[in-house]
Parts: C-alpha cells; sequence; structure tokens
C-alpha cells in the first residue's frame, strides 16, 4: 500500500549528516524510499548528494509536512517558520517535543502530532 505522504513535500529540520543521529536516520531513509523530502541544517550540509538547506525559507516551493528532530528549545522559531510557509502539517519527534510549541502549532491551523513519524507510518 502506498504511503500517503509520497505526494507531499516533507522537510526534516535536524538532518544530519552523522549516521549516528535521527536527523541522518529520517532524512536518509525517505530520501532512499523516494519521497519528496528537504533536509534543514543551519549549519548547511549534505548526505549520499543530498544538500541541506540552512532554513525554511531557503526552500524553493511549499512544504506540506514539517519532522522535528531539533532540541525543545529550538522548536518555538521552527513552528514560527511553518506557520510563515504554510506548513500543514508538524511531527514532532519523541525528544523534539515542547508543549508551547505544540499549543502553538495547533493555535495556527497546523495539524500537529507528538510522535515518530517513521514508526507511525510504518516507514521503521
Amino acid at each position: 500500500m502506498p504511503n500517503m505522504y509520497y505526494n507531499k513535500t516533507i522537510a526534516v529540520f535536524g538532518a544530519s549528516k552523522d549516521s549516528t543521529k535521527y536527523g541522518y536516520k529520517i532524512f536518509n531513509t525517505l530520501a532512499e524510499q523516494g519521497f519528496s523530502v528537504y533536509g534543514i541544517n543551519p549549519r548547511g550540509g549534505s548526505v549520499d548528494g543530498h544538500e541541506f538547506y540552512k532554513s525554511l525559507t531557503d526552500i524553493p516551493g511549499s512544504v506540506d509536512v514539517a519532522i522535528m528532530v531539533i532540541p525543545p528549545a529550538a522548536l518555538l522559531a521552527a513552528v514560527e517558520a511553518c506557520k510563515a510557509k504554510g506548513v500543514k502539517e508538524i511531527w514532532f519527534q519523541p525528544g523534539a517535543q515542547e508543549d508551547n510549541a505544540f499549543v502553538l502549532a495547533t493555535a495556527s491551523g497546523i495539524k500537529a502530532v507528538n510522535a515518530c513519524f517513521m514508526a507511525e507510518n510504518g516507514l521503521w
């Protein structure tokens, strides 16, 4: 059964080139499985030929879904960026959850989920 997220554009906040980090594992798995995925890392970088963007605003076109794999202290700013970009859905990964960011997302009309995107969607 095809995943309902294949036709959506996904941004992974906290994408990493360090293969031990979840930001790497999530981004890399989505890229390998053919999802339309963008990595966001303020330091830039790349994985397997996929360049990371330094911010959400650098991504051309629209983004449908954001996956947060960043420290809780960075979440409010990331949600604000998603709000400005018109992101419709945010997944707060375990360890990247913070109540105020969740409330801001939902109050802004963004579907917010406190769960692992990969596990909940049968990708892991």
